[in-house]
């Protein structure tokens, strides 16, 4: 398969994310249909969290493996567990700090002077206005921090797809294409899932789309000219981070529209969407 071959392929399964993201333009759910989506939401992100950290845990195992036949490096084995471990806390921490910084800060409303009732309820209405305000930015500021995990995410299987139509595993190369690029299309539904009440505009989801499908072209082009098992493991490790700290951020939110078996069962239904996806990636890899 040739380098514009696999970038053209490459660019498709990315872009697959943009199959999901109209539906963040629904309007008129309740609260039970919003948690139902932002629990399908992280059934998503759940099964993606428990396939990037079973793929650097692959890794790892190798190196042991290595060391345990007598070819490999204990240093290189030490290293790169100290790369997970770093890689994991700076998806984490390091996005919710990241995430605290870019949140709008709640504004101090100056008392009213002089007994002024008249302009009691104009400055209740201008409050409660600028409260809704910060609510949707904070809440479209959570879809971006999901959007940015998952294109932790979707550089390294980027990095799958170049490597293997490198070594010219054709067939594996355009499974994988196929593959991810079914799998994209619920990623996102992942981003708009949390957003509940909050309507985003076709810029914002044409941005958040760039955000998390673009890193899959951009991954098949450093995977097509480069091989590094670090630079997987780094990405898999602040994927792995970053959609935790996403599944938590949620899940926290969701918590107070109840609904609570509704949302445990459209859990359930997202990890599997995900199951079965990666299932025809691990079919067409034999």
């Amino acid at each position: 398969m040739s380098f514009g071959q696999t970038l053209a392929l490459g660019a498709l399964a990315g872009l697959t994310i943009f199959l999901g993201l109209p539906l963040g333009r629904m309007r008129r759910l309740g609260p039970g249909g919003r948690v139902a989506m932002a629990m399908f939401a992280v059934g998503v992100l759940s099964f993606i969290f428990v396939d990037v950290l079973a793929q650097a845990l692959d890794l790892l195992h190798g190196a042991v493996n290595d060391l345990r036949a007598g070819k490999g490096d204990l240093g290189k084995t030490i290293a790169w567990t100290a790369l997970l471990a770093g890689g994991f806390v700076l998806g984490s921490a390091g996005l919710g700090m990241l995430e605290r910084r870019l949140r709008p800060s709640a504004p101090t409303t100056p008392p009213i002077a002089g007994g002024a009732t008249a302009a009691l309820e104009p400055a209740r209405a201008a409050t409660l206005a600028e409260e809704a305000e910060r609510a949707r930015r904070r809440t479209l500021h959570l879809g971006l921090t999901i959007a940015m995990a998952i294109g932790l995410h979707n550089f390294a299987e980027g990095l799958a797809i170049g490597v293997s139509a490198r070594a010219g595993a054709i067939s594996l190369a355009t499974v994988l294409i196929v593959g991810f690029g079914l799998h994209n299309a619920t990623e996102g539904f992942g981003i708009v899932g949390p957003l509940g009440e909050v309507t985003p505009s076709w810029s914002w989801l044409g941005l958040v789309g760039l955000i998390g499908g673009g890193p899959t072209f951009l991954g098949t082009l450093v995977g097509y000219n480069v091989t590094s098992h670090p630079l997987e493991l780094t990405f898999y490790a602040l994927a792995a981070g970053a959609i935790l700290y996403v599944i938590g951020e949620v899940w926290q939110a969701m918590r107070r529209y109840g609904h609570r078996e509704l949302g445990l069962l459209l859990l359930t239904a997202g990890f599997m969407v995900g199951v079965i996806t990666d299932l025809v990636v691990s079919y067409g890899g034999g």
